[in-house]
């Protein structure tokens, strides 16, 4: 084990210095690190994957540590030296831990600070979830959730929010290890933060084991007079500890004596001892000793599925020169000092990538010892990425039936389809079972209701509907169990988007192929925006589904009411974004989005709706124009000097406008566009493939190529109206963009589109803006 430290370390800092002072430096920017990140929690990740983890726990590494993990997998012969080389360079590995661009060794991305962290606890509830729906693979036994938590990042609000979800949902086998090192970006930790972690853990229901001194501290604590060096150190400021970590141990020495040198029994522990020696002793903390580590983490493992936090004392940048000063956040070592740190590790030239060079042990013996270890089996024969079969999605998809002179919401087809799905009958039986639905406490405003009711509430413990079994009225009929397909969240969005991470990964996790659907507001998408880039970030495969959406949720006010979400359908990689503006577009969109959820090349897929009831066409639609991102309502004549183009809600005032525009102008166009995202993916992939030559054409250039070559396009969405402005690039025709660029008001829906141009009169006004001048 201990020749193991050694080694990552050298490995974890070598492969940084090489990054920065060895390979070439082209555009002089600094390439960075975490030597000294990486350092502290060197003896933690040797404990863990070198005895304690089993093949199926699943691991979040923090995020500065992501060098020490490829050392890790290096040493396993997972990794090869030529990938350690292109730290943090094209086409290499990360600067932190990524599932998309590190490969299958790597369980939870960790580049967002906090995230990963709190992913592990919704992976826990996900695990359970499979497990107790009968879908895991028998062949793979339940795992861990482990996280290595830089201090720091405890002051991530995310992780307060999941550690009380966690607690509403009984979450299991869950471990967080803190390195605390009590140094942050800019400085030092602020002193007895370590009681205030302890007391919230506790609150939620977790273990919390302290693992402050190793073991020569404890001996040196338990000769006579040892309890006042034990004090003495409990009560040494952060600031003040990590400074004398860095001078060394004259420094060591001459504090004690000036505080206890008056004591016989602390004379008898440090006057033997020389300077080495007693830096060694006073440095001697829980987390960087392996034993102290391994006693703890054994323990644990036999006391059961209590989730557990471990507060791990370390130092940062242990071993390294620069141990303990505050400054060594983003620090590297100096050529000089690398050159000495190379001595000392007994590496010579051109043995650096060596994997045991420098170590005492032979190296056969090393090998066999690194073979035996329990995570040195793999999960299962195709890896730690577990293949789950395609759940098959029914040709005749649910579409709502609607009277003539009825009108319809998108936000009430949705409910009405996910409903029909839940029936689970005929062809719709697989897709139903697999399907999982959550919400942030808006589940019946969002019209979760009549799945739910058909579905059930999971809960790990079966808790019946008290209004229900005292005949009470109610519309919802929510019983909780282990059975039930949808998880109910607090009113953290954040959590929802962590929760659809980890559903939307349990294929390659657990080996089970689930379907989450997640409803939110539409504005609130913002509030948890940093998740659900998180989420895409990992490849994680969901439907989004916010609702309502724009100020056509009048009466609500700005609060409740979005401008920039189809900006951010269409900026966010690995999210398809889709506004239907009618329930037979709903339907095409869903279907095709759980197919698409479970296409090597497919991603998640965002829904945004709206509660305006419209009266539904009778037509037959193209699905594949529907999913391109936009069809033609009314076709344009060829050379057509103009088109409307609206999305979703506005569509009624849209096409009055359209009505009126063709008494004036009888070849014009209406054009539904369905996705804003989908036309622009398509068009940028056209000019990326014509480059240096000619390719097919994008969907959105074919949509508007009847139009004349100086035509006018007049488009309209409630949201920005950038979501459209874009569209003049595609063929240099002039774009007049209504929509929505501040933020809205309460009224009805009549006043508010006449306050901000989305009204009928206002779509005319442009249509004769872009045909006057």
């Amino acid at each position: 084990m201990h020749a193991i430290e050694r080694k990552l370390l050298w490995l974890s800092a070598w492969m940084i210095h090489h990054a920065n002072h060895v390979r070439p430096n082209r555009d002089g920017l600094k390439v960075g690190g975490h030597q000294a990140s990486c350092a502290s929690v060197i003896s933690i990740m040797t404990a863990l994957y070198f005895e304690i983890l089993k093949p199926q726990d699943r691991l979040a590494v923090k995020p500065h540590a992501g060098p020490v993990f490829h050392a890790v997998n290096y040493l396993f012969g997972r990794q090869t030296k030529e990938k350690l080389a292109t730290l943090r360079q094209f086409g290499g590995i990360q600067p932190y831990p990524s599932r998309v661009k590190d490969g299958a060794e790597v369980d939870f991305s960790t580049g967002s600070v906090g995230l990963g962290v709190a992913l592990t606890s919704f992976g826990a509830l996900v695990q359970d979830y499979v497990r107790l729906h009968g879908l895991g693979r028998e062949d793979i036994a339940p795992g861990r959730h482990i996280a290595i938590v830089g201090d720091a990042e405890l002051d991530e609000g995310n992780i307060y929010e999941a550690l009380l979800e966690g607690w509403k949902h009984d979450v299991r086998d869950v471990w967080w290890i803190i390195d605390y090192n009590r140094q942050s970006l800019d400085s030092v930790v602020q002193d007895r933060l370590f009681g205030r972690i302890e007391g919230l853990f506790r609150d939620m229901g977790w273990n919390v084991v302290t693992l402050k001194y190793g073991r020569k501290l404890e001996a040196a604590f338990a000769r006579e007079d040892g309890d006042h060096l034990r004090r003495w150190i409990d009560d040494c400021p952060n600031s003040l500890y990590s400074a004398l970590t860095f001078q060394g141990g004259a420094a060591w020495r001459a504090v004690l004596l000036t505080d206890l040198g008056r004591i016989e029994g602390i004379r008898a522990i440090i006057d033997p001892l020389s300077d080495e020696e007693l830096g060694a002793l006073m440095t001697n903390l829980g987390g960087h000793d392996v034993a102290t580590l391994l006693e703890a983490f054994r323990a644990q493992d036999a006391a059961g599925d209590q989730p557990t936090c471990f507060i791990a004392y370390t130092i940062k940048g242990m071993g390294l020169p620069f141990a303990g000063h505050k400054d060594n956040h983003s620090g590297l070592m100096s050529r000089e000092q690398m050159i000495g740190f190379k001595a000392e590790m007994g590496i010579p030239d051109g043995a650096e990538w060596d994997r045991f060079t420098g170590l005492d042990i032979p190296e056969a013996e090393l090998q066999a010892f690194i073979d035996s270890v329990p995570f040195a089996t793999p999960i299962a024969a195709e890896g730690r990425r577990l293949d789950s079969p395609v759940v098959p999605v029914p040709e005749n998809f649910p579409r709502p039936k609607v009277p003539a002179g009825r009108k319809l919401s998108t936000q009430a087809a949705f409910g009405e389809v996910l409903a029909e799905l839940g029936r689970g009958q005929g062809a719709s039986a697989a897709i139903a079972s697999r399907i999982v639905t959550t919400s942030p406490d808006v589940t019946v405003s969002t019209n979760l209701g009549a799945w739910v009711n058909r579905r059930g509430v999971f809960d790990r413990h079966l808790k019946n509907d008290v209004f229900r079994d005292a005949k009470l009225a109610s519309a919802q009929r929510w019983g909780m169990s282990p059975e039930g397909q949808h998880i109910e969240l607090g009113i953290a969005e954040q959590n929802l988007f962590l929760l659809m991470s980890a559903l939307g990964l349990s294929h390659s996790l657990y080996g089970a192929r689930l379907l989450p659907v997640g409803t939110v507001y539409d504005p609130f998408v913002n509030r948890g925006l940093d998740a659900l880039i998180y989420a895409c970030y990992q490849d994680a495969r969901f439907m989004l589904v916010s609702t309502p959406s724009g100020l056509t949720l009048a009466p609500e006010g700005g609060q409740h009411q979005s401008v920039n979400t189809p900006l951010i359908g269409i900026a966010q990689d690995r999210l398809a974004s889709y506004e239907p503006t009618y329930a037979d577009e709903l339907s095409i969109l869903m279907r095709w989005g759980f197919e698409h959820m479970q296409k090597p090349d497919g991603s998640a897929v965002w829904l945004r709706l709206s509660t305006r009831g419209l009266e539904q066409p009778a037509r037959s639609l193209d699905p594949a124009a529907v999913i391109a991102g936009g069809h033609w309502m009314v076709a344009p004549a060829a050379g057509a000097r103009i088109a409307i183009a609206f999305q979703g809600p506005v569509a009624p005032e849209a096409i009055a406008a359209f009505e009126e525009l063709r008494t004036e102008e009888p070849g014009a166009g209406l054009l539904c566009i369905t996705s804003p995202d989908r036309l622009h993916a398509g068009w940028l992939e056209s000019k990326r493939k014509a480059r240096g030559g000619f390719g097919a054409p994008s969907w959105v250039e074919e949509l508007l190529a009847p139009l004349a070559a100086d035509a006018a396009i007049v488009t309209i969405l409630d949201g920005h109206p950038a979501a459209h402005a874009w569209l003049g690039a595609v063929r240099g025709q002039k774009v007049v963009p209504l929509g929505v660029d501040h933020f809205g008001q309460s009224g009805d829906i009549p006043d508010l589109y006449r306050e901000y141009g989305l009204d009928t009169d206002s779509i005319l006004d442009a249509c004769a803006q872009a045909l006057l001048g």
